[in-house]
């Protein structure tokens, strides 16, 4: 139970990086990776503000805010310099990792003796109940602090989701909406789409760096190198929730967002539970990302091929 309550639990943490890849990749189509550095980046700003004293809640808001900076700084350079989208995340990707080192002052900073989200929950948790002991769930045995951490991260997710549907049906994020779709009708309308996409970056990398500082909490840790592969889980995420709502209605894709990273979280734990070399986990990610792109095409060849053949 601890193993699926865990896997849970950090499926919903990561659901918010797979809203942020969510925002560049299918609204915006910006091949957008600075999902690597600024995940990192969350999560270095919140563990050394932590360290230092800082409320947890402050330091998570500090996350979200330097993912928003961080998006702002790719956004502006594909959008005023001109500097091509894949390019433009990888220049800002590779800056983080020295800004993170900064920021950290090493490689690796650990919250074991620091007061975390997690921490709060179980006090809240401790508070509730009335004492510390186990919660019996189906006859099995889950401490406080993973169930309500749990609860935590769940209720911020559906937060989080409901203000991001909220948002992008308001007029700006209708024209941001609207800028993925078709940039030159958005300029005829006298929206600045250059402003449209930097704004969407900065939002995407937001939740990204969320993402990273939840994460950072609930491990225990902060590490520079936490942020590599993340773009590639959140577009697994993506495509996986696709495939489970099929839908193209944004609160369905939000909601799908949420659950196809739960899901492939869930399948991770699955794998590792029954063998899994840790190592090959990152290739096993890419491989399955890159099945889940061709095979929809594939499919969509062999039914227009099967047609063709019956009607023959």
């Amino acid at each position: 139970m601890s193993l699926l309550i865990g896997a849970l639990t950090i499926g919903l943490i990561l659901s918010l990086l797979a809203l942020g890849v969510f925002i560049s990749f299918r609204i915006f189509d910006f091949p957008d990776i600075t999902a690597d550095g600024s995940s990192a980046l969350g999560a270095a700003v919140a563990a050394a503000l932590i360290v230092k004293g800082t409320n947890p809640i402050l330091a998570t808001a500090a996350g979200f805010a330097a993912g928003f900076i961080a998006g702002s700084v790719t956004g502006v350079l594909a959008a005023k310099f001109k500097i091509n989208g894949l390019l433009s995340g990888i220049l800002v990707m590779t800056g983080l990792y020295s800004v993170n080192l900064h920021i950290m002052g090493r490689s690796n900073v650990p919250l074991f003796s620091s007061t975390t989200l997690s921490t709060y929950a179980q006090s809240v948790g401790v508070k509730f109940l009335g004492g510390s002991e186990p919660l019996n769930l189906l006859g099995w045995e889950v401490s406080v602090l993973d169930a309500f951490t749990l609860a935590l991260v769940f209720l911020s997710i559906v937060l989080v989701g409901a203000g991001l549907y909220w948002f992008f049906q308001t007029n700006l994020g209708t024209a941001m909406r609207a800028t993925g779709d078709n940039a030159q009708m958005i300029r005829a309308l006298g929206v600045s789409d250059e402003n449209m996409i930097i704004l969407g970056l900065a939002v995407s990398n937001g939740l990204i760096g969320l993402s990273g500082a939840f994460l950072a909490q609930y491990q225990g840790f902060a590490d520079v190198q936490m942020g590599i592969g993340m773009v590639v889980w959140g577009l697994a995420s993506v495509i996986i929730g696709e495939a489970l709502v099929g839908s193209r209605t944004l609160g369905l894709m939000i909601v799908g967002a949420v659950m196809g990273s739960v899901l492939f979280r869930l399948l991770v734990a699955i794998a590792l539970r029954l063998g899994l070399n840790p190592n090959d986990l990152k290739l096993i990610t890419a491989v399955f990302v890159f099945v889940a792109l061709v095979l929809p095409g594939m499919a969509s060849k062999l039914k227009s091929w099967t047609t063709g053949h019956s009607r023959a």
